[in-house]
């Protein structure tokens, strides 16, 4: 880590947390060339894995894409402020399996295991799109479950 002030990169660090909600952690490190306190803040680095489509194709994994299915499904849905929680549960789950590849299937899944526990209706709407219901058979079929 280099120093704002002198551009050294000998610090140590003098604190450090955990910042709540985040998954960062917060670091107050002090220059040892300078002395100056400066702080820092690390986190994961994003999921570099592919997602495995349908169709066989395979496409970098994209949060923000997941994120969008996720608030196109809660809206106008009291759960809203949720996608991020939900988001951070399902890249959990892809992390532990530590595979470079995951099926998209898989994400469907587990993105549903979270709706269904949060919001019914949010869950349907998922479900419709991932499953690609055709008729209104499906939706019933899907309540049924529910």
């Amino acid at each position: 880590m280099k120093c704002p002030f002198c551009g050294s990169i000998l610090s140590k660090v003098v604190d450090k947390r955990a910042v709540s909600g985040s998954g960062e952690i917060r670091r107050r490190r002090e220059c040892l060339k300078c002395s100056k306190r400066f702080t820092t803040y690390e986190s994961l680095s994003a999921l570099e894995i592919l997602i495995i489509k349908k169709d066989g194709r395979r496409e970098i994994y994209d949060r923000s894409k997941l994120e969008q299915g996720l608030v196109r499904a809660l809206e106008k849905r009291p759960d809203l402020n949720q996608v991020s929680k939900i988001v951070d549960k399902v890249e959990g789950k892809i992390r532990s399996k530590g595979a470079r590849e995951v099926p998209s299937s898989s994400i469907g899944k587990w993105v549903l295991i979270e709706l269904k526990k949060l919001d019914r209706v949010a869950y349907l709407r998922f479900a419709s799109v991932y499953r690609t219901f055709q008729e209104l058979s499906d939706f019933e079929k899907e309540m049924k479950t529910l």
